[in-house]
């Protein structure tokens, strides 16, 4: 599992039919910091993402890639590599709290 940020969603009128009716969001990876265990960087890259839990732009988001994405409910037989499966509420480094839903801006 990996944690990302929601940046965005997109939109495919056209697509597999196992995808329909499904959301697809855009996620920025986050990594903790090796200078600054306080705080998340953004990865360089970004991920289209399948959404099963109902997230949306800006918040931190666990997903999933690869054989494990299938494996959410309802999508074994859809072609999907990444999938969002949880929303976070916080997230502790090092006994230090470095983002929580309550507290952070999205």
């Amino acid at each position: 599992m990996f944690l990302a940020r929601v940046e965005g969603a997109i939109v495919a009128t056209k697509k597999e039919a196992a995808l329909e009716g499904r959301k697809l969001l855009l996620l920025r990876p986050q990594l903790v910091d090796e200078a600054d265990p306080s705080r998340f960087r953004p990865g360089v890259n970004t991920i289209v993402a399948v959404d099963s839990v109902g997230s949306g732009k800006g918040e931190l988001v666990l997903f999933c890639q690869g054989s494990s994405a299938r494996l959410a409910q309802g999508l074994k037989s859809c072609p999907v590599d990444a999938v969002i499966i949880g929303i976070v509420d916080s997230v502790n480094v090092l006994g230090k709290e470095i983002y929580n839903s309550n507290k952070d801006e999205h």
